[in-house]
């Protein structure tokens, strides 16, 4: 079983709720990814850094931290460097307004959305299509899944 996960597809999960990063945990080891969370602890420019040293295939992340969109701001720095802007991005989020106010700038990035709150289908689709989009990140200079689909 270790060899597998160490093959598995590697989705970093960034929310500022114990719960949610639990629930992510359990519901996408269960799907056979390998799972890191972050609760969003450090400022952003450290949150960067530790992004670029985790090296996930896909990021899930939420837009409001706190009382501040501070995952939209995540997202920037993510897309401004030449490090991570190949990652593929999934927000999930219960901000609809801003998700909807976004949503051509969000499909011009490639970036899924996911609304609070979900079906597990509805995220494993969302994963899916966002892959789909970055077929082949390591083209972008980003390192891109471990193995094929799973």
């Amino acid at each position: 079983m270790a060899a597998t996960m160490d093959l598995a597809r590697h989705i970093l999960v960034i929310d500022d709720s114990p719960d949610i990063l639990t629930m992510f945990t359990d519901l996408l080891t269960d799907e056979g990814y390998r799972v890191t969370t972050d609760s969003f602890t450090a400022e952003i420019g450290l949150l960067h850094d530790h992004i670029r040293r985790v090296d996930p295939d896909l990021i899930i992340l939420d837009m409001i931290i706190g009382r501040e969109d501070l995952g939209w701001q995540l997202i920037q720095l993510l897309k401004m460097s030449a490090q991570t802007a190949g990652i593929p991005l999934i927000l999930c989020t219960g901000a609809i307004r801003q998700v909807e106010e976004l949503a051509p700038h969000l499909d011009d990035l490639a970036i899924g959305v996911v609304l609070k709150p979900f079906e597990l289908d509805r995220l494993l689709e969302a994963i899916d299509q966002t892959w789909k989009k970055v077929p082949n990140p390591s083209s972008l200079g980003v390192a891109g899944p471990k193995t094929g689909d799973i």
